[in-house]
């Protein structure tokens, strides 16, 4: 009775046994098929992420409406209000406005004439306006003493000494824009490009705002 016992107890144990292994290897066949189906999978990937980042940028012949905007900007000379009349200058003196977009420098001499110049300085920026205004025809930068012309805005003396020798000498002369200047009513108006800042703008932001390349239709 026990060896029976025992002898038909073996076989369901063997059974059992053979088909756990069986069981096993089914699931490491199929787990070996899920790895390399993940392998090819991971592959895959990478392979595409390469070619977006190294292959040729997609072209169309589609431009952005904003490449086209940029395109029509053009160059618009007009008079524009600057500064009320109860703010021009003494003769001897300068003042600021803007017109335009445009930071402007008004200028009187000491005869009494009337002068616009850009108000930034060449060749770090500063007010023009808060320079001095000449006998000899010339406003002074505040600053490296560069002398610019009231009617052409063309460099005189460029930085000619101290400071501005020091700074000045790692520049190469720029001078100022100048204007025409005319009273109309109760101002003094400018004659400026009022289209000038806006295509400044549209050249800093190219490429900026376009994630395929630049915003006027080209590629870096």
């Amino acid at each position: 009775m026990k060896l029976n016992s025992i002898f038909l107890r073996y076989p369901s144990t063997t059974t059992m046994h053979t088909t756990q292994f069986r069981l096993h290897i089914s699931f490491l066949c199929r787990s070996s098929n899920n790895r390399f189906t993940m392998k090819l999978t991971i592959l895959a990937t990478l392979i595409a992420c390469v070619s977006a980042f190294t292959g040729e940028p997609l072209r169309t012949s589609v431009k952005s409406s904003s490449a086209l905007s940029m395109a029509a900007i053009q160059p618009k000379l007009a008079y524009v209000p600057c500064i009320p009349l109860s703010d021009l200058p003494k003769p001897g003196s300068a003042t600021s406005g803007v017109a335009g977009g445009l930071a402007i420098c008004i200028a009187v001499d000491p005869k009494g004439s009337v002068y616009a110049l850009g108000d930034k300085c060449p060749p770090v920026n500063q007010p023009l306006s808060f320079g001095k205004v000449n006998d000899d025809g010339t406003i002074q930068d505040p600053v490296l003493g560069t002398k610019f012309s009231l009617k052409t805005g063309e460099v005189v003396d460029w930085c000619p000494a101290g400071l501005g020798k020091i700074i000045g000498g790692a520049f190469s002369p720029v001078g100022v824009p100048s204007y025409p200047v005319r009273q109309s009513g109760g101002s003094l108006q400018v004659q400026v490009d009022v289209n000038a800042k806006l295509a400044f703008e549209s050249k800093y932001w190219t490429g900026v705002l376009d994630a395929q390349g630049k915003s006027d239709g080209t590629y870096y």
